[in-house]
């Protein structure tokens, strides 16, 4: 007789869980510790963020990275670039580390920060894994973030973060130091004999300090590198380096799945846009002079201010006493952003276009300027203001100019030829700032051209302040907006001190 199991739940009866159930089963994370200031960024974030959080944390680092990209295209020195990025980090992107923290509220803020950094840094890292020139691009400037980091952290917490990563290290035993003592003292130069002997050795692929083996400062034997102690930084930024290429390669592969998030996808796009020319916008306090004439009497002698391209504007306008659409929009809106109320631009334009009757200005183009300012239009338009001024980057990449129109860059929309001329025609005669901005150009890099001509017109101010220390280097920011401009160089060449407004920056959107 079979005794029956009825315990035992039949084969044919028993549940499943569908494949597809378990492939997009949501998993249970966790939030993760950051025990070292510094990062190789192995392993991707899993915790939960807002989308704000994803948003701003984005923008803040490339705030950073785009700074850092600005100082390598006007070759500061790396004094000068540390002096530069340093108040700019503490700004938008603060990494203290553990010895500056003690118990409670501070123990929260420094976890925070870690996990902004660990969190922005592979936002960015997938927004510009898209092509092979955005993570070429990313992967030199996460470099430099990390080395300027790593060289200027705590020591003791420095040499606990190396020693708790697992490199391809392979240390050199007493033995082989010593028969090789004289080859490793001839090939690395500054080092004693004495340190050589008592010093710690490491070997490692040549391929993976090309930094050293470049400059002559390592013995290579059978393939290897022998690297002292005191190069330490250069291996670990090798290993840094090396595990970014690859994670953004798997990046590379995980992007096309993201098109059916219709959250995420735009704000990726629009981030890798930013990495060409950062976004931002203005507040009315970003922008605001006090104690300045901005009237329609006064906008001729203010425009000896303006970047190139309001400048352009302002001179074609008194030339033809006429401006196609999009030049005036683009014109409009920098005038209001500068302070010029609805009433003095009315009075601005009108004067501006006396060869047409008052009849054909107030048929055809007043309502366009009260359009700008909010005054008409739709409820979202009276709400907001009317529109914002234009960024360099909204400049740049939308409404290119067509025959017979003056809006746009010009150091995007004109020739090299025209640009010169119009550069000569509003006094930059200086041969290296032309051969400079002619550089820049043909490497697409407009906004740091139109830097190095703002650098060169007030250089004068510009030391005076740094000498005084009446501005910071945060204050002394890579330009991306017209209108911050017009406001740094006004208070520049007025002598005014930076307010509120803009010790903030500009304020970068999506």
């Amino acid at each position: 007789m079979i005794r029956q199991d009825y315990n035992r739940i039949d084969p044919k009866r028993r549940s499943t869980l569908d494949h597809k159930k378990k492939q997009f089963a949501i998993p249970t994370y966790k939030q993760q510790e950051y025990p070292h200031r510094l990062n190789l960024y192995e392993v991707p974030p899993t915790a939960e963020i807002t989308l704000e959080q994803f948003e701003q944390w984005a923008i803040d680092r490339l705030r950073i990275l785009a700074e850092l990209e600005a100082c390598s295209f006007r070759n500061k020195t790396p004094a000068e670039t540390a002096a530069h990025i340093t108040p700019l980090l503490q700004k938008w992107l603060p990494l203290h580390s553990n010895t500056s923290s003690s118990a409670g509220a501070q123990d929260e803020s420094l976890k925070l920060e870690r996990q902004k950094d660990h969190y922005s840094h592979f936002i960015l890292r997938l927004a510009f894994s898209s092509t092979e020139d955005l993570r070429r691009r990313f992967a030199r400037i996460e470099c430099a973030l990390f080395k300027l980091r790593f060289q200027n952290d705590d020591a003791r917490e420095r040499q606990a973060f190396v020693e708790s990563l697992q490199l391809d290290w392979e240390v050199v035993s007493e033995d082989e130091k010593r028969s090789l003592a004289t080859n490793l003292a001839n090939a690395t130069p500054g080092l004693k004999q004495k340190e050589v002997e008592e010093g710690g050795w490491f070997k490692v692929d040549f391929e993976t300090v090309p930094e050293l083996v470049e400059s002559r400062r390592v013995f290579l034997k059978a393939g290897k590198a022998y690297v002292p102690v005191k190069e330490q930084m250069t291996m670990v930024l090798a290993g840094f380096n090396e595990r970014l290429e690859k994670g953004l390669e798997l990046a590379a592969r995980a992007f096309p799945r993201l098109d059916e998030d219709d959250r995420l996808t735009p704000i990726l796009n629009h981030l890798s846009k930013n990495f060409a020319t950062p976004d931002s916008t203005l507040s009315d306090s970003d922008s605001a002079l006090s104690g300045a004439t901005i009237n329609a009497a006064s906008i001729d002698g203010l425009s000896q201010h303006f970047p190139l391209c309001m400048r352009n504007l302002h001179m074609t306008l008194r030339k033809n006493s006429h401006l196609k659409h999009f030049g005036r929009l683009q014109y409009t809106l920098f005038l209001k952003g500068i302070g010029l109320n609805l009433e003095d631009c009315l009075i601005f334009w009108r004067q501006a276009f006396k060869l047409i009757t008052d009849d054909t200005f107030n048929k055809e183009y007043r309502y366009n300027v009260r359009h700008a300012y909010g005054d008409v239009g739709g409820d979202a338009i009276r709400r907001g203001r009317g529109y914002s001024p234009f960024s360099c980057q909204k400049i740049l990449t939308e409404h290119p100019p067509g025959n017979g129109e003056t809006h746009g860059c010009p150091y995007r929309h004109f020739s090299i030829d025209n640009l010169t001329t119009l550069l000569q025609t509003t006094g930059v005669n200086d041969r290296d700032v032309l051969r400079g901005v002619k550089e820049d150009v043909e490497k697409k890099r407009y906004h740091i051209a139109c830097n190095r001509v703002f650098e060169f017109a007030y250089k004068d101010d510009i030391k005076r302040v740094k000498e005084d220390k009446s501005w910071g280097a945060a204050e002394l920011d890579t330009i991306v907006h017209p209108n911050s401009y017009f406001k740094r160089a006004y208070m520049l060449s007025t002598g005014a001190k930076a307010g509120a407004g803009e010790s903030r920056g500009d304020a970068m959107e999506l």
